[in-house]
């Protein structure tokens, strides 16, 4: 494999500000903020212009009802996959589930929940172009925030410190 067919991205996507109603946390849906931010971050996934290969997406209410919303604005609707494990995970969950990434896949989105989206964003980012990494650090992994890291090689390779922090977006930035 050549050094740029080895070249990934893999693009967080934090689900929407989510209401608060009497149901259980799995089924919480989107709050009005939300159902106005979701598009929005599709609209940012659109500008960035990644063919992605594929979705997951956590099997929560609030990260459906947001890729739902955002996948609209995307010139193309990649495969999705609804992973119920990516609802309450860890950052090693996170980890494990990129390691079983196929290696056919160049560009991945991931549309989850905090404290696993930033955990993620941090652990990967060995690099950082701009003041992306600040502004990471300073506002946290807010709702319907989007960050994009590349690196290289193959997805069983990722770990901490290996990827590039190249784009960090929030709605209300």
């Amino acid at each position: 494999m050549s050094e740029a067919a080895s070249s990934r991205r893999i693009v967080l996507l934090r689900h929407a500000k989510a209401d608060w109603p009497a149901v259980p946390d799995h089924e919480r849906p989107l709050a009005e903020r939300g159902r106005k931010d979701a598009p929005a971050a599709g609209r940012r996934l659109a500008d960035l212009g990644i063919p992605f290969d594929l979705a997951l997406c956590s099997s929560s209410a609030r990260t459906r009802e947001t890729w739902k919303l955002a996948v609209h604005e995307l010139s193309h609707r990649p495969k999705t996959v609804y992973e119920e494990r990516l609802y309450d995970a860890t950052l090693g969950d996170l980890l494990a589930l990129l390691a079983e990434t196929p290696d056919d896949i160049n560009d991945l989105l991931v549309i989850g929940h905090n404290p696993a989206m930033r955990a993620l964003a941090d652990a990967l980012a060995g690099q950082a172009d701009g003041d992306t990494l600040t502004r990471l650090s300073r506002g946290g992994f807010p709702t319907a925030a989007v960050a994009v890291l590349t690196f290289s090689g193959s997805w069983k390779s990722v770990e901490h410190g290996v990827a590039r922090l190249t784009d960090f977006w929030a709605p209300h930035e």
